[in-house]
Order: structure tokens, then C-alpha cells, then sequence
């Protein structure tokens, strides 16, 4: 049985990411958010399907993306029998099932930038209809993380280096090759980066963070102490005391205009109230460096 669904709607008017949007696309992928699974003789990274979603929802905005699916289809359904062969008397039998395969296509728009993927999904079970939903949710899934995966290294771009150099391993934000945690020198460390930037100067102006702690959020001193638990989101760990005045050094070498660049667009990005004099003790976490990093970064590639 073959079926085959296929939806065309219009494409809406282009529109540029904002600079923002950009430097959390080219910002390294989370080591944290990568699994591997047996395929063949070897491994196979990947990323799941709640991570890409919830990285286009943090990236674009809940409201700022749109996803399609385009095209999908049926293409084999067999019975088959589940489970392994019984090798001695207490195995569990094998069962009569179904096998299920779905390919389909998605398409994603975030403004005016449309992208596509294709995809498949397989489903096992003895109930005819939960293998179609599993093939069917499976193949959705697949197409949509390829379309998402062309936006950059947060959905999964950076796995198909095979050395992986923009996957990070530690919250100083550092990439691996293969199995090392090592990363070559290329310039572009918070120490040196050069481009568009801006903290306010912290009342002792000594380049530490200001006693002032938002609430939830762990402390410098707990951080380079270990005395918080680490939090179970990568992103939400703590940095330690070093890495947060040398990223304090560095955005306060910056000329006036882009320090006050900076300091507008970090608010923005993390929601820091108006009312908050100083975003010194904001950076604490690991998803600050990350995306001062690339902001960083992108910055010195646009001068």
C-alpha cells in the first residue's frame, strides 16, 4: 500500500537574521546536545528531534519559524516477524508484526528563508496503525532536522565534519577533533577577538562581576568554588571565575561604540531588565560565553 501527500503553500517575503541570529547559527554545536548510535560496524552522531526544535525556538523565536510537511509517503509495508529467533527454551517467541516504511519532505521558513530536507522513518509492531505512526513521526522528524541542519552548526552542520572542530566539549567553549577536547589557535578566543561589543564598566571597575546576583542564577565565586550543582542543561553551566574576567577583559577593550553595541544586544538576548545598571554579573553561564563567542566573532568577520 502506497499513499502519497503532498501540500504547496506560498513562500512568504525574504527577510535578513538579525545579527544576532546569525552568530547563534555560526556559534559551535554543544557536545551535550550530541548522541551516538550503533550503525553498521561504527558510530553515528546525531542530534534528536526535541533539541533541534527547541534551538529553532530559542535561535528564531517560538513565533519566528514555520515548519511544513511537503510531501509524504508510503513506500513498503510488509508483514514480518518481530523479535530474535529463540536460541533456548526460555527465550520469548517471536511475534507476527508489520514493517513500515515512510519517506518524507519538510520545509522550514524562518521570514523569507526557505529551506527543505528529505527524510525516513521505519516502524516495527504487531498493531498495523502504531508502525505507520512511528514511520510516519520518524520520517517528519528525519526531513525536518536535515531542513534545520542547513542553518548551521546548533542543528547539527558541525557533525558532518568528520573531526568535528565546531562541536564544543567544555563550558570554556572549546572544540574537539575526534576525541580530543584540544582546539586548534585560530584567532578567534574571547581573549582576542576583535569586533562589536559592549559591557558596562562594574562599580569597583576591576573587571570582576558586581556582588549584585540575579536570582536562579548561580554566583561566580559558588561557580569557581563547585559549591553550586551543576545544572542539567549544559548550556546553564556555571563558568568559573578566570573565564569570567577574562571575557570581562576582553569586551571592555572594545571602542566605546561597539562596547555599546554589545551591551544592547546582549540585553536583548537574555532579557536583562532596564532596570539592571550593569550586565557584568549576567555573564556567569555557560550560553553567555558561547554566544559572546560568536558574536565576537561575527563581528570581526563582518569588519
Amino acid at each position: 500500500m502506497t499513499t502519497t501527500t503532498t501540500i504547496d503553500r506560498p513562500v512568504a517575503q525574504a527577510s535578513a537574521l538579525t545579527a544576532e541570529q546569525v552568530a547563534a547559527l555560526a556559534a559551535p554545536l554543544s557536545r551535550a546536545n550530541v548522541k551516538q548510535r550503533d550503525q553498521g560496524r561504527g558510530k553515528v552522531s546525531y542530534i534528536e528531534g526535541w533539541v533541534a526544535i527547541a534551538e529553532a525556538n530559542r535561535i528564531f523565536g517560538f513565533d519566528g519559524w514555520q515548519r511544513e510537511t511537503v510531501a509524504l509517503q508510503c513506500v513498503s509495508q510488509a508483514e514480518r516477524r518481530i523479535g530474535r529467533e529463540p536460541s533456548k527454551p526460555s527465550d520469548p517467541p517471536q511475534r507476527d508484526g508489520w514493517g513500515v516504511t515512510y519517506t518524507a519532505r519538510v520545509r522550514v521558513i524562518v521570514g523569507g528563508i526557505v529551506r527543505e530536507g528529505s527524510g525516513a522513518g521505519h516502524g516495527i509492531d504487531v498493531d498495523l496503525g502504531q508502525a505507520h505512526e512511528s514511520a510516519l513521526k520518524e520520517a517528519e522528524t528525519d526531513a525536518m532536522k536535515r531542513a534545520l541542519m542547513t542553518f548551521g552548526n546548533p542543528f547539527g552542520l558541525a557533525l558532518y565534519d568528520k573531526q568535528q572542530r565546531q562541536v564544543t566539549s567544555s563550558v570554556t567553549g572549546a572544540s574537539s577533533r575526534g576525541d580530543s577536547t584540544e582546539r586548534p589557535s585560530n584567532g578567534n578566543t574571547p581573549s582576542n577577538a576583535a569586533g562589536n561589543g559592549t559591557l558596562r564598566r562594574s562599580p569597583a571597575g576591576n573587571g570582576h562581576a558586581s556582588s549584585h546576583q540575579p536570582a536562579g542564577l548561580p554566583s561566580a565565586a559558588a561557580a569557581a568554588d563547585g559549591v553550586a550543582a551543576a545544572p542539567e542543561d549544559a548550556a546553564l553551566l556555571p563558568l568559573d571565575g578566570a573565564t569570567i574576567r577574562q571575557i570581562h577583559a576582553t569586551v571592555r577593550s572594545l571602542p566605546q561604540p561597539q562596547l555599546e553595541g554589545f551591551t544592547k544586544a546582549f540585553r536583548k538576548r537574555f532579557q536583562v531588565p532596564e532596570a539592571a545598571s550593569s550586565i557584568a554579573d549576567r555573564i556567569n553561564q555557560k550560553q553567555h560565553h558561547d554566544w559572546i563567542e560568536a558574536y565576537l566573532v561575527q563581528r570581526q568577520t563582518v569588519a
